[in-house]
């Protein structure tokens, strides 16, 4: 009689990325709750997102609450955080640009991935103002002779992974943003063209940038 096959080790089993991403939220959470200072909180989530196994996520958050344990897949559209900033259906999944121009910008939503891409041309998406459909964003930036701009907010964790070929792909403003903040993460390539990414405060309200514009007008 044959003996039945050998159940695997789950601390062998490989984690997925929404394992890693509820990993990292009982991080960030952790830090918000002053349990972890800004430097314990950047030297886990380094570990977390290097993680390849269950076994290699288990110790990172062993000394805290709220552990996620099994890491059961979480329903769709559903992400923690502010309710106002994170959910919704994605307005766009990409952008292209052939010797011209695209902007994603103000009020949108972000999708999961989203992919940029300009070919003697040139593209700006403009993350400050947009809600999140889930917690972690991810940007596929492609430019071959063309440019790409991406703004992201000053709260937001960042990773930046793309590279230059004969151009440049900006990491400057990669790192740990604060705890609640969206998890954006930015590759892809620049062919003899650019990819620069940037921090900014957020945008003024339209109304207070349309009493700043008066009053400009009425001074001169």
């Amino acid at each position: 009689m044959d003996s039945p096959p050998a159940v695997p080790d789950k601390g062998n089993l490989r984690a997925s990325d929404a394992d890693r991403e509820r990993v990292a939220e009982v991080i960030r959470q952790a830090a918000g709750d002053g349990r972890l200072t800004m430097e314990e909180l950047d030297e886990r989530l380094d570990a977390v997102y290097a993680a390849k196994t269950y076994a290699e996520l288990e110790p990172i958050t062993r000394d805290l609450p709220q552990t996620p344990g099994d890491a059961a897949p979480a329903p769709a559209h559903v992400p923690s955080g502010d309710p106002q900033r994170f959910g919704g259906e994605p307005t766009s999944h990409g952008a292209f640009a052939i010797m011209g121009g695209f902007s994603r910008r103000g009020d949108w939503v972000v999708p999961e991935e989203f992919t940029a891409f300009a070919f003697m041309g040139g593209g700006e998406i403009d993350l400050r103002d947009a809600r999140y459909a889930t917690r972690t964003a991810t940007i596929h930036a492609i430019t071959f002779m063309g440019g790409i701009e991406i703004t992201v907010p000053e709260d937001a964790n960042v990773r930046v992974t793309g590279i230059g070929i004969m151009g440049a792909f900006d990491h400057q403003s990669g790192g740990t943003g604060e705890p609640g903040g969206p998890t954006i993460i930015v590759n892809g390539v620049a062919f003899m063209g650019g990819v620069e990414v940037k921090r900014r405060p957020p945008r003024k309200p339209k109304g207070e940038r349309l009493d700043s514009r008066r009053r400009g007008e009425l001074e001169s």
